[in-house]
C-alpha cells in the first residue's frame, strides 16, 4: 500500500526542523501530527511564519517528538506492507525517518526508501504528465498529502478529470 507523505518544516536549509508531518494511504487512512518540541518560531523563515504556522492547531494535533514517534509506529502497525511516497523526498524522507526509526529499529513492513512521486506520476501518466498542473498546495501537511493521494488515484485510474491541465 502506498502512503503519501508531506511535511512542513522551518526553512529550506540544512538546519531545518520538522513542524508537521502527514501520511495519507491509498485506502484513505490518515496520520497527522504537529510537533511541539522540535523548533521555535525564530527557527522559521518569514514564509513559514506567514503561511504555515497560522494553520497549525497544536491543541488538537500537537505532540512531542517522542509522542509522535509512538503514535506514528502505532499507525504504521495497523497497515500492511507500505511504500512511502513523496513529491519532495529529499526533504520529507529524513523527517519521516526521524519519527519511524526508533531505538535503532525500522518498521519491518515499511520500505526503507521513499518513492519519488514526480517519477511515479511520470510513469503512470506517460507523456501526459507534462500537461498536468499541480494545484497550489496549501502548505498544510495533511491537506497537501490528501491532494497528492488524490492526484495519484486519478492518474493511476486514468481519470484526470478535476486536475488542471496546461495549454
Amino acid at each position: 500500500m502506498k502512503l503519501f507523505l508531506d511535511c512542513e518544516f522551518t526553512q529550506l536549509n540544512r538546519d531545518t526542523k520538522l513542524i508537521s508531518l502527514a501520511l495519507v494511504s491509498e485506502a484513505g487512512h490518515e496520520y497527522y501530527v504537529e510537533l511541539t518540541d522540535t523548533y521555535v518560531t525564530q527557527d522559521c523563515s518569514d514564509f513559514v511564519i506567514q503561511n504555515v504556522l497560522p494553520q497549525l492547531n497544536l491543541a488538537a494535533h500537537g505532540k512531542t517528538l517522542v509522542e509522535a514517534q509512538s503514535s506514528l509506529l502505532a499507525f504504521l502497525t495497523d497497515l500492511g506492507p507500505l511504500e512511502v511516497c513523496s513529491d519532495a523526498p529529499e526533504w520529507d524522507w529524513d523527517f519521516f525517518c526521524d519519527l519511524a526509526y526508533v531505538n535503532n529499529r525500522w518498521p519491518a513492513h515499511v520500505a526503507n526508501r521513499a518513492t519519488n512521486l514526480i517519477l511515479l506520476f511520470a510513469h503512470l501518466d506517460g507523456d501526459d504528465i507534462g500537461k498536468v498542473v499541480l494545484p497550489e498546495l496549501p502548505h498544510h501537511a495533511l491537506l497537501d498529502a490528501r491532494l497528492l493521494a488524490d492526484l495519484y488515484r486519478r492518474l493511476a485510474t486514468g481519470s484526470n478529470r478535476g486536475i488542471g491541465h496546461g495549454r
